[in-house]
């Protein structure tokens, strides 16, 4: 009897020794699909395996944990993470291939599917399995306003980026497992970056996409000096403080500091929207709060259709009395 394909969740870490963002949430998903489907989890590792990996995997119910270690990938390059995917899965032949979307991610995920003529799918949320043994996978569209159902059919291997935030990481049930691990050779030496790396963004700090507290401001500010306000009020709440693409593109904040489809999905406790519309692309960075509060002088705004708190008012106004009552 063939032994079925295995499911392969794959992840490095952004800088050596630190754990992979998004390994616990894949790994949440990658073990309810072996589950459904009857077969077996690796956990595949590009780089150095982080210090409680082997702890994490039997955590999270893998069946193994595969590494590949080089020189070559001691920093991203994607042509050279690239050609390590490639030559695994052309060993292994997995059935699904589950990454956590990232900017690196975005780079590698559609090649690698063109590289072995496989299904891609980004934005992912979740995937089941369907009545008939295959599976269905449900990704975020239209800047977050739906979700689509694809039935993956027809290709022999489906590579699968999960989006930041779309699922909560849950222990395997049952407790955890005692994974081995392999080492698994690859010839990297002569891959070269067809891409170089002129400057790159850099930024130190919490960050928003694991802050439980986030004031966002947008263009109801009025002007850049009037930012301080939302700083003031992240700050007497213990948060972060954000804003929405206008004020990223106009130069008031730093481009980590976006909240939306083009910059950072967020799922806080509470997520405050001073000043903020509420258009689709900024809510795909944010609807996954537990608490939404907006504040718009516009009583019509979209983003009162996601509030469960809104204030209909001035935001200059409304900050410095929030900000008052936030210290006291």
């Amino acid at each position: 009897m063939t032994e079925a394909k295995p499911v392969v969740v794959c992840t490095w870490s952004e800088s050596q020794g630190e754990f992979p963002v998004g390994a616990e949430e894949a790994l949440t998903l990658g073990r309810k699909v072996a589950n459904a489907l009857g077969t077996r989890l690796h956990w595949l590792v590009l780089g150095t395996l982080p210090e409680t990996g082997m702890e994490t995997a039997g955590r999270f119910g893998a069946d193994g944990v595969d590494q590949i270690e080089d020189a070559a990938l001691e920093a991203f390059s994607a042509d050279v993470y690239l050609n390590a995917l490639a030559g695994y899965c052309r060993q292994e032949s997995p059935m699904l291939v589950v990454f956590s979307q990232s900017v690196e991610t975005r780079l590698v995920a559609p090649r690698l599917a063109g590289r072995l003529e496989a299904g891609v799918l980004m934005n992912g949320v979740d995937i089941v399995a369907g009545d008939d043994g295959g599976l269905q996978a449900t990704a975020s569209a239209y800047g977050g306003d739906t979700q689509v159902v694809y039935e993956l059919s027809g290709a022999a291997c489906y590579v699968f980026a999960l989006a930041a935030n779309a699922l909560q990481a849950e222990p395997a049930e049952g407790g955890p497992t005692q994974p081995g691990c392999r080492s698994i050779s690859s010839d990297l030496g002569g891959v070269e970056d067809r891409i170089r790396v002129v400057e790159e963004a850099r930024t130190e700090g919490p960050r928003l996409e694991d802050a439980d507290v986030i004031v966002s401001g947008g263009r109801g500010l009025g002007g850049p000096e009037n930012y301080g306000l939302i700083e003031r009020l992240a700050e007497a709440l213990g948060g972060l403080a954000g804003a929405s693409r206008p004020l990223v593109d106009e130069g008031w904040v730093d481009s980590s500091q976006q909240v939306g489809l083009t910059g950072k999905i967020t799922r806080p406790a509470l997520y405050l929207a001073a000043g903020i519309s509420g258009a689709s692309q900024h809510m795909a960075g944010c609807s996954a709060a537990k608490t939404i509060v907006a504040i718009n002088k516009d009583p019509d705004a979209a983003i009162f259709r996601y509030a469960r708190f809104g204030i209909v008012g001035d935001c200059l106004e409304i900050l410095p009395e929030l900000i008052q009552a936030a210290k006291q």
